[in-house]
């Protein structure tokens, strides 16, 4: 038996989002304590917006997309959850 089991890595988890005319496009969420400035997306030549991140597993997270300074869900989320302070459902993520 070895020690590095204790030592997985965390799941990587890639957003890509369909978005041909924005500028920017961000992930917000329970992950990054809903800082858009954290988790800008990368703008590839196909139009999408890509980016990946490690999350750790066995956890639900709350998230939606900036895209253009608009808030948007994502279509293909695990759930959606009634947020009172947004006063809209957010996209669930369940790892």
């Amino acid at each position: 038996e070895t020690e590095k089991n204790k030592f997985l890595e965390p799941p990587k988890v890639t957003f890509v989002v369909p978005a041909e005319n924005a500028e920017t496009v961000a992930v917000l969420g329970e992950f990054n304590n809903w800082n858009s400035e954290t988790t800008q997306l990368t703008k590839l030549k196909n139009g999408t917006f890509k980016g990946v991140l490690d999350l750790e597993k066995d956890n639900s997270y709350e998230f939606r997309y900036l895209i253009d300074n608009k808030y948007s869900n994502d279509e293909q989320a695990d759930s959606f959850k009634w947020n009172n302070y947004a006063n809209a459902e957010n996209g669930v993520l369940n790892l």
